[in-house]
């Protein structure tokens, strides 16, 4: 019996999806739900799974745009499984990893051997070609039989604006469906949006101090680590309640305002940049956000998120500061209206009480939509978030740190 795979739909509004990577050749025997290819959508790279065993035959090649419910492959289900396939398989990969560094290793002598035959430079003439970034073709060499000496080499002078030497190739490849669509949603977000950013910083001191005490008995009582995306999740959670404008969204001529924080989180995959979501963070405590959070990284990572754990959000962080970011202006993640940039933390002279004090300092850029978030809210909202961080005890734990932190 020939079984016909057809694209599942990855979502709702998704229509077609791109072959990415075949993880499996024409003609190989697959088994039931064993993973045969990679595809993209424009939001997720999802794996398909063999809808059973048997011998398959592609039908669409990798970089291909298939339509949801369109024939991708055909499963011969009446094949039987070949004795000894797995045999041959693990056989073939040992064969490639013994016989690769010895293909190689004759190849690298050959280059060597012809590079030092050549006679057209010394190798101390090489050298100093090298550092000047000039290739021994270039020059004429007053050796025997025309050879470039290390004397010729140190009166060459390298042409003006013209390159010389040095790997000059190109690259092309194709972006994923994925990216496209983040690049399209980028660009999107620039063109239709009044995007603003305010700037603030942040004093992590008291949360540096609030860590130091209490992670080590987080970590044994819960099981996740006590990081700093808690802290900011709940702040951002606290100061949306407070200007419920920043958690509202333009859609035609009406603003949607929410009664619940979906909290986004942009995160890098494997994939390039994904954006899962903590739902309902409003009801979360430090416990609950950290295990959530632990869970996406772990999922996104691994390639498993699923559309639905992107699809929604009404507000988005973004953590550059994890890569070494001073300071950015964030994209607004639409139909969002704002996002808020962490960055790094970094140890700055800060007057307190009138003394010059070193302290860990974040600074935190807010980008927001000004056609409906005006710049009291925007303003007053970063302040908000500012507030919570630097007095995190009264104004994010109650004046309970045992008791917010579940211990």
């Amino acid at each position: 019996m020939i079984l016909e795979m057809k694209v599942p739909s990855p979502g709702e509004s998704i229509t077609e999806v791109e072959i990415a990577t075949w993880l499996v050749e024409d003609g190989d025997y697959v088994e039931k739900d064993q993973a045969i290819a990679e595809v993209d959508s424009d939001k997720a790279t999802l794996e398909l799974p063999a809808e059973a065993s048997g011998t398959i035959t592609l039908k669409a090649e990798e970089g291909d745009a298939v339509a949801v419910g369109a024939v991708v492959c055909l499963i011969d289900t009446s094949a039987e499984k070949p004795d000894g396939a797995d045999a041959v398989k693990e056989e073939k990969k040992e064969e490639k990893k013994e016989e690769a560094p010895k293909t190689e290793a004759p190849k690298a002598k050959v280059t060597e051997a012809k590079t030092y035959a050549t006679g057209t430079a010394s190798p101390a003439a090489k050298k100093i070609l090298a550092e000047k970034g000039m290739d021994a073709a270039s020059i004429s060499g007053t050796g025997k039989d025309g050879r470039v000496t290390k004397e010729d080499a140190v009166n060459a002078v390298p042409s003006m604006g013209t390159p010389t030497g040095g790997n000059r190739g190109t690259s092309r490849s194709r972006m994923s469906m994925l990216r496209r669509k983040v690049a399209e949603r980028l660009v999107e977000a620039k063109n239709t949006t009044a995007m603003l950013t305010t700037f603030n910083e942040v004093d992590m001191s008291p949360i540096f101090a609030l860590r130091s005490d209490y992670k080590e008995a987080f970590k044994t009582k819960h099981g996740v680590g006590l990081g700093f995306m808690s802290f900011f999740t709940l702040a951002i959670v606290r100061a949306l309640k407070m200007y419920p404008d920043v958690n509202s969204m333009i859609d035609d001529k009406e603003m949607i305002s929410f009664d619940f924080c979906d909290i986004s989180i942009a995160v890098s995959g494997p994939k390039g940049l994904m954006v899962p979501v903590i739902r309902n963070a409003e009801n979360l405590s430090f416990r609950g956000v950290e295990a959530e959070v632990k869970r996406l990284a772990i999922r996104a990572r691994d390639g498993q998120i699923t559309v639905d754990e992107m699809t929604g959000g009404t507000f988005t962080i973004s953590n550059g500061g994890v890569f070494g970011s001073m300071l950015s202006t964030p994209i607004i993640n639409p139909p969002q209206s704002a996002i808020l940039g962490m960055h790094n933390i970094v140890e700055r002279p800060v007057a307190v009480d009138g003394k010059v004090e070193i302290r860990p300092i974040m600074f935190v850029a807010l980008s927001y939509d000004h056609r409906i978030i005006d710049g009291k809210e925007s303003v007053g909202f970063l302040v908000a978030v500012k507030e919570a961080l630097e007095n995190p005890i009264e104004l994010l734990m109650d004046n309970d740190v045992k008791r917010a932190l579940e211990l």
